[in-house]
């Protein structure tokens, strides 16, 4: 590993990490070590005790759109790390008590104060039962999904993967959220149909894409966000 220094303003120098590839390690993989160590915000996430970058995700999008206030119930699937989970319990004022926020994912997260966590896939039958009843009978302000289908370098298969994935989500959000709730849910360039957008229209006020700093300009992500559930 080797630092190059990059020029900055006012006499300022800026240091650079470059990962050599190693024997043993993929040049892919080297990539996204040098991405890693100079990213900002990995280096915010950890001065913070976030879990993981994306939680500047939700807090760039909360700042722009007023997603998250005190008191909401939150339904977070794909939590892991569990970013996401810190953002929302602490702007919900969540506790551990009285916990507002449930989580899932089928990969295992660490607690998370004010926040129920189950590790399970969401694509699992019996997923929606377990969330509605970790509900305890409360309708949720506010549904996320920053779920991502696993790769198969496949482009057509790929699309495919992104599109059910979204669909789920949304149909679980309509399924239980109050009205007035949020859908917000990680779609890809390309991957929301036509149809879910449709569909999204007749049941939201609004219906829009938004693309927060935190999400890496290269990434072909973006966020579609849809207020005012009518029920």
């Amino acid at each position: 590993m080797t630092k190059s220094t990059g020029s900055g303003g006012s006499g300022s120098r800026q240091l650079k990490v470059r990962v050599k590839t190693a024997n043993r390690r993929k040049s892919g993989s080297t990539r996204w070590l040098q991405r890693q160590l100079n990213d900002p915000y990995v280096a915010k996430a950890r001065e913070l005790g976030y879990k993981s970058r994306a939680a500047f995700k939700l807090l760039e999008l909360n700042e722009k759109y007023r997603l998250l206030k005190p008191g909401m119930r939150i339904v977070d699937l794909g939590c892991a790390p569990g970013g996401w989970l810190q953002v929302a319990a602490a702007a919900t004022k969540s506790t551990d008590k009285t916990p507002r926020i449930v989580g899932i994912d089928y990969l295992e997260t660490s607690p998370v104060p004010g926040c129920i966590i189950l590790q399970k896939d969401f694509t699992d039958d019996d997923a929606p039962a377990l969330l509605i009843e970790a509900l305890e009978g409360y309708k949720a302000d506010l549904v996320l999904s920053d779920m991502a289908a696993p790769t198969t370098g496949h482009k057509p298969t790929d699309h495919l993967r992104i599109v059910a994935l979204v669909e789920m989500a949304a149909d679980f959000a309509t399924d239980v959220l109050a009205p007035g709730g949020t859908f917000v849910a990680k779609v890809f360039q390309g991957g929301t149909e036509h149809e879910l957008l449709a569909m999204l229209k007749r049941q939201f006020t609004s219906t829009f894409h938004a693309k927060p700093p935190a999400s890496r300009k290269d990434s072909a992500e973006t966020y579609l966000v849809a207020k005012g559930f009518r029920n």
